[in-house]
């Protein structure tokens, strides 16, 4: 399965990382293909996504994820359950360094990547009319019997009710996440101005 993915994807996982620029800020990146085995995560994805937070660690500069995915991979069990409490351990030593994470959400981004690194963000930004959810609402409505509202599981809904900061239009993420870099550049994650620290 893995085997005909890559060669019908052109990838060998479900996630990319590395680390870039943006407005000539660094920061270290993971970016996660829904077309491949539906940007599930399983060990290599939770492992990769883990090395980009350490990468971000190690040059002491931001880290950003874009997440889109079913959730775990259920074809390795445990293992991939296990990778939601790997990634998140990973977060709170980015934290613990006083490193920004930016969390990026796009159509879909669900199960085990929500409940784990995709809604941890010092800062969580999601995509225009992106499926933002645990469980799709098929899945909700049919367990408890109840009809949820229009709407309910998507980015502009999680904004409303404070479980994201902003929806920001593809074309306009370049801009915004430069502007959150500037920022970020002058002020860490506690709040406390990096001039001020400097000259303590």
């Amino acid at each position: 399965k893995l085997r005909e993915e890559s060669e019908n994807v052109g990838l060998n996982e479900a996630v990319v990382i590395g680390h870039a620029t943006i407005e000539e800020l660094p920061l270290a990146l993971a970016v996660m293909d829904f077309n491949f085995i539906g940007g599930s995560m399983g060990s290599a994805v939770g492992e990769k996504i883990t090395l980009a937070i350490e990468l971000g660690i190690e040059k002491n500069i931001p880290v950003l994820i874009s997440s889109t995915s079913g959730g775990a991979r259920m074809q390795e069990g445990l293992y991939s359950l296990m990778q939601m409490a790997k990634t998140a351990a990973a977060l709170s030593k980015l934290a613990e360094a006083k490193l920004p994470y930016f969390s990026l959400l796009t159509d879909p981004t669900t199960g085990g990547v929500t409940a784990s690194f995709a809604l941890l963000g010092d800062v969580i930004l999601a995509e225009p009319g992106a499926l933002i959810c645990f469980a799709g609402p098929r899945v909700i409505e049919g367990f408890m019997h109840v009809k949820l509202p229009e709407g309910a599981v998507t980015s502009e809904f999680m904004l409303q009710h404070g479980m994201i900061d902003m929806v920001v239009h593809r074309r306009d993420l370049r801009q915004t996440l430069g502007r959150l870099l500037r920022f970020y550049a002058k002020v860490d994650v506690t709040g406390e101005t990096r001039i001020n620290q400097e000259t303590r």
